[in-house]
Order: structure tokens, then sequence, then C-alpha cells
């Protein structure tokens, strides 16, 4: 590799999947939205005599399955208790609340379920993604194994727990997850995918770049092994062989939105301006991201900030806000929006901007003074015994 390393905190920070890190709030279903939060398990509902209630019902799960979130919320709250599938309403409300980051009020609706009839690995993954987001860690994992126990080889179990985690910058946390995914699917090239990329985040890129390489062995020429080459390029500041990866999954119709998003992202870092070919790349690419998941917060924030360069502070702020939204504890939206705000002579707003900022670059320095240990202790990590590993229950 040539190029100094970038650090993609900024970058991906905004839906593991993203997960996927499919991250990923987030994401889809046959359903585009029911799948980020809870992989394939969409509930559906029951015919019911109330045709009021039922038609509320069925319009807060087309919703969800829409990624609208917040919209849905209202027709689940008028359904309760109004219609025969129960289960249906108060799943499809917990996952909504997650979608929108209300872990707390998910919460006791999937508690209630996993003591019911309907105890299982979607309850349960959905429970751990809602302890994680609410920073219950031990919970977290205790939901997590008991939906492990139910499907241990269900691959988005592991990467919608660890994007939860990741979202609040707990990536030691989100590395453990995947780590237990590993056990059971071992040949997983999107679980290595992720290993790798958090670990890169830990500042472990040795151990990283084995990890995507070995996705990339085991999933050549498709989205995720070309995800995994362009991401171990940019990471390792190679500009020029991040673009053409990412042109090459793009001209062969892998329109990955994380593809796509390091794509833009890369052009602009290798200094495409306003009035290039490579600017409007970057803008198509972004845009097109945007269109396919527009709940990835690094795709937002990447948009915002071409429509900064442009000189589009309106669009530019409305994008930015987005980013944020979605992913509140981003250090990179923040200084964006502050310049963003300065440059349209919003200074209070730019001001606000910049303390935020400060604050969490306080709270990063002092995770990174209290942490017990280097990342050789972390499970994974390059030079990491089985002895040094932490138990996943602990």
């Amino acid at each position: 590799m040539q190029g100094s390393r970038w650090t993609a905190r900024g970058f991906r920070l905004g839906l593991l999947a993203g997960i996927t890190l499919l991250a990923g709030l987030w994401l889809p279903v046959d359903c585009q939205a029911l799948n980020s939060v809870t992989g394939n398990w969409a509930v559906q509902s029951a015919p019911d005599a109330n045709a009021e209630a039922e038609s509320d019902l069925q319009l807060g799960i087309a919703l969800t399955q829409r990624g609208s979130f917040t919209e849905a919320i209202p027709h689940f709250l008028t359904a309760q208790g109004r219609v025969s599938d129960e289960y249906a309403v108060e799943f499809n409300l917990a996952l909504c609340y997650t979608g929108v980051g209300q872990f707390e009020k998910a919460i006791p609706g999937l508690r209630a379920l996993r003591a019911g009839p309907h105890e299982g690995a979607p309850v349960e993954n959905l429970l751990a993604q809602a302890y994680a987001g609410s920073g219950q860690t031990d919970e977290a994992f205790d939901a997590l194994q008991r939906a492990s126990a139910f499907a241990p080889k269900h691959e988005k179990l592991y990467l919608l727990v660890a994007d939860a985690f990741l979202r609040r910058q707990e990536d030691a946390q989100s590395l453990r997850v995947i780590e237990l995914g590993l056990e059971h699917l071992p040949e997983s090239a999107r679980l290595h995918y992720e290993r790798g990329y958090l670990l890169s985040m830990l500042d472990d890129f040795d151990a990283a770049k084995a990890d995507f390489e070995k996705a990339m062995r085991l999933a050549p020429r498709s989205e995720i092994g070309y995800l995994a080459e362009a991401q171990e390029n940019l990471l390792a500041g190679n500009l020029a062989e991040a673009i053409r990866v990412s042109r090459t999954a793009s001209a062969e119709g892998k329109q990955d939105y994380q593809v796509l998003a390091i794509l833009g992202e890369a052009l602009i870092r290798a200094g495409a301006s306003a009035g290039q070919p490579e600017f409007a790349e970057a803008r198509a690419a972004l845009e097109k991201s945007v269109a396919v998941r527009p709940n990835y917060a690094s795709s937002q924030i990447a948009l915002g900030h071409v429509d900064l360069l442009a000189g589009r502070l309106g669009a530019a702020i409305d994008r930015l806000e987005s980013g944020r939204r979605l992913s509140p504890e981003n250090p990179a939206v923040y200084s964006l929006l502050a310049a963003a705000y300065r440059k349209s002579g919003r200074l209070d707003q730019a001001e606000t901007m910049l303390t935020i900022l400060a604050k969490l670059n306080q709270q990063q320095a002092q995770r990174i003074r209290t942490a017990p240990g280097d990342t050789k202790a972390i499970p994974g990590a390059s030079g990491a015994s089985p002895a040094e590993k932490k138990p996943l229950t602990e």
C-alpha cells in the first residue's frame, strides 16, 4: 500500500452493515426496513374484524418497510389493543422505536414479547440492539447469546448488534459481537470484512488487512469483496486505488451503497473540486448511495460535504443535519456543520457545533485513557492469545 493512513471514523460512523456494517439506522426488507433491524424476519399481521385498527396496522407495516419509522409509530400506537395480532403491533412498534433511536421505549415491549409465546431470534436480536443502543452492554450480550442459541448461523444477528454498538463508538464491544459471529460462521466474508473494519478503527491495521483480504478471497468479485478491497485502500490512504476498485464494482453492476459512498468520499479527498468531472462523479455516486439507503449517515454527511464545497449552504446544512440525526456521536458532522453555519452567517449555531465537537473529542480521549490495555488485548486483535481474549459474557 502506498499513501498515508487515513482514519475513517468520521466517514463510516453511520450504518455496520453497515453492517451492514450492514448499518448500520438502517434498513431494508423484503422489505428493506425490516431487514436492517431484524434480518429477514418481517412480521405481518393476520386479518382482524376491526377494520380501522387493521388499516392502521397495515399502514404502519407499509411505512416500516419503507424505513419511515417515525411516521409508522402513531399507526401502531393507534392499533394497540384493537387487533387480533398484537405481536405484529408490538414487534413492529419496537422495531420503529429502535430505528429512530428511542431504545428505552422499545425495551419494555420486547421484554414482554420475550416472556410470551413469541420468544425467538427476532425478538432477542432486536432486544440486543435496543440494549446496545441504550448503553446496557451486559443485557445486550445476554440477548445476543439468546438470539444466537435460536439461530447461530444467521449472519445478520451479529451484524446488526455490532452496528448498534458501533454507532455509540463502542468499537471493542462491536468487535466482541463479530467475534461471536465468526465462531459460528468462520467462512463469512461479510463478518471478516466487518472485523477488518473494526480492527482498523482500533488501530490494528495489519490484522485488519488480513481480514479484508480474507473477505476478498471468500467472495471475489462480489459486492462484499469489492467493498473490502475499496475500504482497505481508503483506510490506507491509497485514494487512487480505492477509486479504481469502486469504479470497477460500479461498472460490473455492484451498486452497493457503501462502495458508492467510498467512491464519492475518495474522489473528494483526492482533490475533486466544483466544475470538475470527478466532482460531478462524486456527487452522482453519493446521490445513488443515499437513494439506495437514505438512513446511511456516512452518505448523507459526505453529500453534505459536497454541497458545502459547491457553495450550496442551505442544501449542505440540510444534509449534514440529517447525518447528525442519524449519527449524533459522529465528530465529522459537527466540524462540517460548524463550517456551513459559519459561512452562512449563523455564528451562534457554528459555535454550538464546535462545543459539541470538543465534548465528543474529550469523551473519546477519556475512553482511550481509561481503556484496559491496548488493542492487543482486544479479541481478534493481532497478537492476542486465547487467554487474553475477553469472555463474550463478561
